[in-house]
C-alpha cells in the first residue's frame, strides 16, 4: 500500500522524504513559498555517505519512484494525508501560518510522527506520572499542542545528522551522520501498522546509481517502548548543548572529547533520569557508542549555531530535562550551567531583536 505523507519542514524533512520516495510513497513538503517553488521546479537533492564510496552519493527526488510536491502552510488540507510528519524545530510551530496549520492537523485526527529533539507535549502525556503542565514553560508556544490527541502523536529520535550546505540552494541537503530514525509506536494499532509498513518499505528499497542497486543508509525503526526516542536526551546534554560556551560555540566532537570523563558523567546522569521515567537499558544507547559517533561530528550543534546566529528561540530540551529532573528530586550542576548559558544568550538575542525593531 502506498501512503500520502505530508512533512512540515523541507530542510531536515527532505531526508525522510527521500527515504519515503525511494519506497514509492507520495510526499508533500511544507515550507516557505520560495522554497516550495524551487522544489516544485527542480525537486530535492540529498547527499548520502556510502560505505566503500569516496564521495557522497547525491540522490535526486526526480529519479525516485515516489511523487514529491511542495506547498505553503495555507495550501495544506491535513485530511488529504495518511500521516503528518513534524520535521521542524519546536519554536517554528507557533509561527504565522504554521500555527493555523497545526490547529487543522490536530482537529483532523490524522496520525502525527514528530521528528524532533523536543518531544511534543501530547507525546509526553503518554509517559505515566509525568506532570506535563509543569513543562509548558519550556515550549515557545505550548498552546500549539492543546488540541492534539496523545494516542495519535508519536516521536522519532532525529539521530541522523544533516545540514544544508551554505553554498548550495535550499533544495540540497548533506547527510553527515547516516544513523536511523528510531520511532516509538502509537498507542493505537492502526497508525502503528502504518508505521511498520513504512519501516518495511524503506528497508526493502534500493537505489541504482548506475552500477547496480545498492542499499542507502538511514532507515525507520519502530519500537514498542515509548522511551526509545528519549535516548537522544543524554546525547544532547553531553554533546549538543555543551557546544554552547559563554562567548563561543565549539564542535560536538570537542564538546564530547575534550573531557571524556566529564561527558560520560553527564551522559550517565541523564540516562538515570530516563530510567526513573521508565526507560530500560535496552531503550538507551551506550555512551561508548555515542562517543565514537561524536568523533565525526566536526560542526557545532544546530542549537549552538542558532543561538550564536541571533535566534530568539531554540529548542529547550535543556530546560525540559531540568524541570523533569527537579520533579524527580534530581539535580546536576552541569545541566544548571547549560540552562543558565542558554538563558543568557537568548536574553541577549531578544534584546538585540528589540533594539533592531525600534
Amino acid at each position: 500500500m502506498k501512503y500520502n505523507v505530508v512533512i512540515l519542514g523541507a530542510s531536515y524533512g527532505s531526508l525522510f522524504s527521500t527515504k519515503l520516495l525511494m519506497a514509492g510513497h507520495r510526499v508533500s513538503l511544507v515550507c516557505t513559498k520560495p522554497t516550495a517553488e524551487l522544489i516544485n521546479r527542480e525537486g530535492t537533492r540529498v547527499r548520502f555517505p556510502i560505505r566503500g564510496r569516496q564521495s557522497p552519493l547525491e540522490i535526486a527526488s526526480r529519479d525516485l519512484p515516489g511523487a514529491l510536491s511542495a506547498r505553503t502552510p495555507d495550501e495544506v488540507n491535513p485530511g488529504d494525508f495518511d500521516l503528518v510528519v513534524l520535521g521542524m524545530q519546536e519554536a517554528q510551530y507557533g509561527s504565522p501560518g504554521v500555527r493555523e496549520l497545526m490547529d487543522r492537523i490536530a482537529r483532523s485526527r490524522v496520525p502525527c510522527l514528530a521528528i524532533m529533539n523536543m518531544p511534543p507535549l501530547p507525546y509526553l502525556k503518554r509517559i505515566p506520572g509525568l506532570e506535563t503542565e509543569t513543562l509548558e514553560a519550556c515550549y515557545a508556544d505550548p498552546g500549539v499542542w492543546e488540541a492534539f490527541d496523545p494516542r495519535l502523536t508519536t516521536l522519532a529520535s532525529p539521530d541522523p545528522q544533516a545540514f544544508r550546505p551554505p553554498d548550495q540552494p535550499k533544495n540540497v541537503l548533506h547527510v553527515g551522520l547516516p544513523t536511523n530514525f528510531k520511532a516509538a509506536r502509537f498507542e493505537l494499532e492502526e497508525p502503528t501498522s502504518m508505521l511498520r509498513n513504512l519501516e518495511a518499505d524503506i528497508e526493502a528499497a534500493r537505489f541504482d546509481p548506475g552500477d547496480g542497486p545498492i542499499e542507502i543508509p538511514v532507515k525507520l525503526k519502530v519500537h514498542d517502548s515509548i522511551f526509545v526516542p528519549l535516548a537522544k536526551w543524554p546525547m544532547l546534554m553531553a554533546g549538543n548543548y555543551r557546544c554552547i560556551q559563554r562567548d563561543e560555540m565549539i564542535p560536538i566532537q570537542e564538546a564530547v572529547h575534550a573531557n571524556v570523563d566529564k561527558s560520560r558523567e553527564v551522559y550517565d546522569w541523564v540516562w538515570k533520569l530516563c530510567a526513573r521515567l521508565g526507560a530500560s537499558d535496552e531503550d538507551m544507547v551506550p555512551f561508548d557508542k555515542y562517543a565514537k559517533a561524536a568523533e565525526g561530528l566536526g560542526k557545532p550543534s544546530s542549537a549552538a549555531r542558532a543561538l550564536f546566529g541571533g535566534a530568539a528561540h531554540i529548542e529547550r530540551v535543556d530546560c525540559l530535562v531540568r524541570r523533569i529532573a527537579r520533579h524527580l528530586g534530581l539535580q546536576s550542576d552541569t545541566l544548571d550551567d547549560i540552562v543558565t548559558l542558554v538563558d543568557e544568550r537568548l536574553k541577549r538575542n531578544r534584546a538585540s531583536d528589540h533594539r533592531g525593531a525600534v
